[in-house]
């Protein structure tokens, strides 16, 4: 397909017509949501918006969480809601915003994950090296700019934080964003853990703005420290539950076993999955050719899933083990610790696995997963959190909070963990 017939195609496919589009969406953690004007409405209409339906917010987390099912595309829409609030609370209270800022800083957060791709972080630096879906998010959004005639000028700079106002950029990307704000109250609707849920209505009434920084207003801290540590609970209890590392490392671990056999696996893997398999694709390929964003445009779960489905039954051993463990939930064993493991143990582990399916040494390192995972909740050397009180001055969250958590929570916390089959014997440990 040449880059012409790729316009062509999606110009066909992608009328930014004048019909009516104020539409709205019933939203299970907020209600009504409304689509504020025509180009939000044709934004989310785009194929590149669309592909965000068939992408799960939360990877695999749903073989732990059976409710965690939601999607980027309800994510990015809860996130433009709260980002309208948060600018009418603001001009509620005298801060200048105009029209165009609002629509553009709406648009910005609509659009902050339109580059990513299945099983959103899962794979994010497997089937792409060197790129991040910030990265691809604003390859979209330039793409889209193009289409539209510059009409997203200001919000692509809100978006890169080149934008004159940095507090709508804050808005967008940030740690007090609205991003996380609705990750967070959408993470623990859907999964259940009711640990992560926030106060976002409190949050964004707090919301002052000061010396172009953002600031919540010192009789909002204690919605602040429920914040934080609301996201470090969601990470222990969710993000990096153990189960759920487990499952991303052998996804994470099949394909790049297919990436090794790739030859074998065309007529077995979906075209846009097969168009990155074979290849080591670079953040300037991007640039270079139409094509690669086409491919990607098209790519999400499905077509992983349909590859893992057929890889299940191939005859390599390592590709077949993995990619059944993921599609009939038999997951590999996970160990977890506070300090690395012995070289000694791993090596022992690893010629176990070698005996038990007849493998070789280097085929036996896609079935012993060997990680380290981190959860920093807050970090003070990136944007602040900042308390505002009544006399004017401004605190950092860690140096104003009176809950010496908040201080503690500042550091990160790390462990270790080996993720092998649960058939293997576990006498070394």
């Amino acid at each position: 397909m040449t880059p012409d017939v790729i316009s062509t195609k999606l110009t066909i496919i992608m009328p930014f017509d004048s019909a009516n589009k104020k539409k709205i969406f019933n939203d299970p953690v907020y209600g009504f949501v409304s689509i504020p004007d025509e180009l939000h409405f044709d934004l989310i209409e785009h194929p590149y918006f669309q592909r965000l339906r068939r992408i799960k917010q939360l990877g695999l987390t749903h073989l732990v969480y059976p409710g965690a099912l939601h999607t980027r595309f309800h994510h990015s829409l809860g996130a433009m809601h709260l980002m309208q609030q948060a600018i009418q609370l603001l001009r509620n209270k005298g801060y200048a915003i105009s029209d165009n800022e609002k629509q553009a800083a709406s648009i910005a957060i609509l659009l902050h994950d339109i580059g990513h791709g299945p099983y959103s972080h899962t794979l994010e630096k497997t089937i792409i090296e060197g790129v991040n879906h910030e990265n691809l998010s604003r390859i979209f959004i330039q793409q889209l700019n193009k289409q539209l005639s510059g009409a997203l000028d200001e919000a692509q700079a809100i978006f890169e934080g080149k934008h004159p106002r940095m507090f709508l950029s804050k808005l967008v990307s940030s740690q007090l964003d609205m991003d996380r704000m609705d990750y967070l109250k959408r993470d623990s609707f859907f999964t259940g853990v009711t640990e992560g849920n926030i106060n976002a209505d409190r949050l964004l009434a707090m919301l002052e703005v000061m010396n172009d920084e953002l600031a919540i207003q010192a009789k909002g801290i204690y919605s602040i420290e429920k914040f934080i540590v609301a996201r470090r609970l969601m990470y222990w209890q969710v993000y990096l539950h153990k189960t759920v590392l487990s499952a991303e490392h052998m996804l994470m671990n099949a394909l790049l076993r297919a990436r090794e056999i790739s030859d074998s696996l065309k007529t077995a893997t979906p075209e846009p999955l097969y168009y990155f398999l074979p290849r080591q694709t670079k953040p300037q390929d991007f640039a270079r050719t139409d094509e690669t964003i086409y491919q990607y445009s098209l790519l999400d779960d499905f077509d992983v899933f349909s590859a893992l489905k057929s890889w299940s039954r191939h005859p390599d051993k390592v590709l077949g083990l993995l990619s059944n463990g993921i599609v009939n939930r038999k997951l590999f064993r996970v160990v977890m610790a506070e300090r690395p493991f012995e070289e000694e143990q791993l090596q022992q582990l690893r010629k176990t696995i070698c005996k038990q399916y007849g493998i070789t040494h280097e085929e036996a390192g896609y079935l012993l997963i060997i990680g380290k995972t981190s959860n920093h909740a807050y970090h003070p050397q990136q944007s602040r959190i900042n308390i505002l009180f009544k006399d004017g001055s401004i605190k950092d969250i860690s140096e104003a909070s009176d809950q010496l958590n908040i201080s503690v929570l500042s550091h990160p916390v790390s462990k270790y963990f080996l993720c092998f089959p649960k058939d293997v014997p576990l006498g070394i440990f």
